[in-house]
């Protein structure tokens, strides 16, 4: 229906979706439209099943040509959806794409109010009300443009952040790759064959840490980490501080060995999780790139036994602070597995209970047959989901590769050293995709099943010099069953790890889990509130190799997009000063949680300036102002204030 409503204001158009049957189960779309029709400087208004559907955007598209509309509302479902797709249909119809407006009727009206239908339609009503009043006062915005390095910065050498760097750069980006320990490779730099393809931890590390030698555009530091950070997307400014290893290249091969027989400092391996000891100088296995040896000054007495041996030490190097210029900001600093508490299922307290990350790094070391302190193991038994899918702790989720890496460490025990008893004590095997396969040879192989529920936990108990385990056995009907094994291993999963200094100097944004947070996990996977800040690989959340690094190739191509083409267009709807009325009290820099607001002389005294590149149009600034001299482009005061009169109206 149309209706005339004089030569004053705007010609606003207004489409009110059924969403199938989302929104017109419980609001009564009909009568919204008729009475939407009346209001002032309505041009047009129809209801459409599927707004979003192309059919309908070519007929907005020709509604605007034909009426001609100067603004369109589109009452439909949240913003968060389908704000760019009806931006794109203004801008197709020859419309400002701002002054276009959305009124979300299904989350905030049909679904809020199910249970009573008049109240929906008539908030429903209200709400689009609000929007007509708002996009009549809208005007034309264009984007910001802002110039943009083509430069990233890679936090996490892992095997993401490593498969990033290297497709960074033969997209012709310049990489800086930043690692805090001193080898790269990450947490599969520890792991031997991997679940379904036998490929080893080795040869994957090693395979891109050569790709990465032969590209001059990629800058490894390792033992550093980001201490400041300042600019925003297309403009970070960065310091990393870098430890030295305390040893020069090239390292004499020779005098390195008898370097280490020398120093008389032993420490617990945290690559082998404290199964093995090590010196406090060492480079110990062909997993750790680069080749080059580390001194540990946490734990060197600086005897000088070592500088008797190899010439190649020098305990006097210092840290180096380095300046570095990026585009974007790319995280991938991966995981730590779960450390059960001390007595979790006997974890700390009996000697034969062990973690699934030192199970896998006891079947790297053992030769022959498999042994743990020096005994035979003949029978093991794996207890899932130790720090995954807790009802009762922090950690809810479920760690995703934890039930394939140890059915496929039981395959191990099995095929490479006989080991005849295992038990997979569990709360339910997810195995998912291809890897079902790996469950069904481990069932073909002779290994037990029991499973568990978290209210009915295990019991682990000391059995002479074997572990004994009660189970109540959901398969067999709540089945008390006792087993006895030499070996227990905690199935543990994957936790964020402790950024806490990264958080604070990125401000990353962090969900529930603990874990990185993306800003939707559908429409925007990789992208985080922080413009130009992109997450991938585990820090964002449990993930298997092929996941993480999927992930990871999202984010180069998200990344690509922001500085490729030596600038980057941002939202206009950010906040402005009026200079005239700012007296600059510093209540509105308080108030930015983005950094987006900055003091500055002026003829006329200090007042507030804002930071294009940092403003996310939050509006937090505006309502702490006193003089009210921040507004902010398309939600300006007076358009908040004609939304409220119409609603109240």
């Amino acid at each position: 229906m149309t209706k005339e409503q004089g030569n004053t204001g705007k010609r606003i158009g207004v489409y009110i979706c059924r969403c199938g049957s989302n929104i017109s189960d419980y609001v009564d779309v009909d009568t919204v439209c008729s009475e939407v029709a009346k209001e002032k400087n309505v041009r047009l208004a129809r209801v459409m099943m599927f707004a979003c559907a192309d059919s309908a955007q070519k007929e907005i598209v020709a509604d605007i040509t034909n009426e001609p509309l100067d603004a369109i509302v589109v009452a439909s479902c949240s913003p968060k959806l389908h704000l760019h797709t009806f931006r794109a249909v203004a801008e197709r119809g020859g419309l400002n794409p701002f002054n276009y407006v959305q009124v979300n009727i299904r989350e905030q009206s049909s679904w809020a109010h199910s249970d009573n239908p008049p109240q929906a339609t008539e908030k429903a009503f209200n709400l689009i009300k609000a929007g007509i009043a708002r996009v009549d006062l809208a005007e034309p915005l264009m984007p910001v443009t802002i110039p943009a390095e083509n430069s990233v910065l890679i936090l996490g050498a892992g095997v993401a952040g490593m498969r990033s760097a290297i497709e960074l750069a033969d997209l012709g980006s310049q990489v800086f790759l930043v690692e805090r320990e001193f080898f790269v490779g990450g947490r599969v730099a520890q792991w031997g064959k991997m679940a379904t393809t036998d490929q080893t931890g080795e040869e994957i590390v090693t395979a891109l840490y050569n790709q990465i030698r032969t590209r001059k555009n990629i800058q490894v530091y390792t033992g550093a980490h980001i201490i400041s950070s300042k600019g925003s997307i297309g403009n970070f400014n960065l310091q990393i501080k870098v430890v030295p290893r305390y040893v020069k290249p090239p390292c004499d091969p020779q005098g390195f060995r008898k370097a280490i027989e020398a120093c008389p400092v032993i420490v617990d391996d945290e690559f082998n999780f404290g199964l093995t000891k090590r010196k406090a100088i060492f480079h110990n296995y062909k997993s750790e790139f680069p080749a080059l040896p580390v001194i540990d000054m946490a734990n060197c007495t600086r005897c000088g036994e070592c500088l008797k041996h190899c010439t190649g030490i020098n305990l006097d190097q210092k840290e180096e602070i380095i300046d570095i210029h990026a585009g974007t900001i790319f995280l991938a600093t991966g995981f730590n597995p779960y450390e059960p508490r001390p007595g979790e299922f006997g974890f700390g307290e009996l000697s034969n209970v062990i973690t699934l990350q030192q199970l896998k790094r006891l079947l790297e070391l053992s030769k022959g047959e498999f042994r743990f302190r020096e005994k035979k193991i003949e029978s093991i038994a794996f207890i899932y989901c130790v720090g995954s899918r807790q009802v009762d702790g922090d950690n809810k989720y479920c760690s995703r590769y934890c039930c394939t890496s140890a059915i496929h460490a039981a395959l191990q025990l099995k095929q490479e050293f006989n080991v005849p008893v295992i038990y997979h004590l569990n709360k339910g095997i997810r195995t998912y995709g291809k890897q079902e396969v790996l469950y069904a040879q481990s069932s073909a192989a002779g290994d037990v099943y029991l499973q568990f529920v978290e209210d009915e936990p295990l019991l682990v108990e000391i059995y002479g010099e074997q572990a004994k385990i009660t189970i109540n056995d959901l398969l067999t009907a709540g089945q008390e069953i006792t087993v006895t094994a030499d070996l227990v291993v905690l199935v543990t999963g994957m936790v964020p790890r402790d950024n806490i200094d990264l958080n604070r100097i990125l401000k990353v944004p962090i969900g529930k889990d603990k874990f990185y947070n993306e800003i939707h996990p559908k429409l925007r996977p990789v992208e985080t509130v922080i413009d130009g800040l992109v997450i991938s690989g585990c820090c964002q959340g449990p993930r298997n190799i092929h996941e993480s690094v999927s992930s990871s190739l999202a984010a180069v191509a998200k990344v690509y997009t922001f500085i490729n083409k030596g600038e980057i267009q941002l939202e206009p709807t950010l906040a402005i000063v009026n200079p005239d009325a700012c007296e600059w009290c510093g209540l509105c820099l308080a108030a930015c949680p983005f950094d987006a607001i900055q003091m500055v002389e002026t003829g006329k005294g200090k007042i507030a300036q804002i930071i294009e590149g940092n403003c996310k149009g939050c509006g937090m600034c505006t309502p702490v102002c006193p003089t009210e001299a921040i507004d902010l482009k398309g939600f300006t005061n007076m358009e908040i204030r004609s939304m409220i009169e119409a609603m109240s109206g």
